[in-house]
């Protein structure tokens, strides 16, 4: 596809709307409207004894308080390793020594630019929480199997959180 036309139609903090024409590979012109986002970076912190760390986030969105692993944005120019070893260190308290790449996965890619870059987090240390001023966050301590379990009972509804439980519980099968 060839982007033929594009119109900002808002610029935010957070992320920018954009209304585009795109010649399709059958030449036919179809317009969309894209959510651009910076993109960003989400860890699963794994504590020594190989307990992990979710949070329990409210989300105004969702109008609920959500299940997740820490994560956050890209800043202008940062790489996702950097992101997520700012952000365990805001969301949780701890800070990460060790941080290896898991995957990357678009969040919605029918109408969204945001990559979310997905690492596992060991080696953690205790931090200082420094929480952002919009943020409600309380730390969760479990197991991965108690995690898995909330995945098959609708607790964790977070696309990002089942997939970092999913490969970490994949690794570690094919591990053992």
């Amino acid at each position: 596809m060839t982007k033929r036309k594009e119109e900002v139609i808002y610029q935010g903090r957070i992320l920018d709307l954009a209304r585009e024409t795109h010649l399709m590979p059958d030449q036919r012109e179809a317009r969309f409207e894209i959510v651009r986002h910076p993109g960003g970076a989400a860890a699963l912190p794994v504590l020594s004894d190989g307990r992990l760390i979710l949070i329990r986030q409210f989300r105004p969105a969702a109008n609920d308080f959500i299940y997740e692993v820490p994560a956050g944005r890209l800043e202008p120019g940062e790489d996702g390793a950097a992101c997520i070893g700012r952000e365990l260190i805001e969301e949780i308290g701890y800070a990460a020594n060790k941080i290896e790449p898991l995957d990357w996965v678009y969040s919605t890619p029918g109408f969204c630019t945001e990559r979310i870059h997905l690492f596992l987090a060991s080696e953690l240390s205790p931090a200082e929480i420094a929480h952002e001023p919009d943020e409600f966050i309380e730390p969760q301590i479990l197991s991965l199997n108690d995690a898995l379990a909330m995945i098959e009972n609708g607790q964790i509804r977070d696309a990002k959180t089942q997939i970092c439980l999913l490969r970490y519980a994949l690794r570690k099968m094919q591990r053992s």
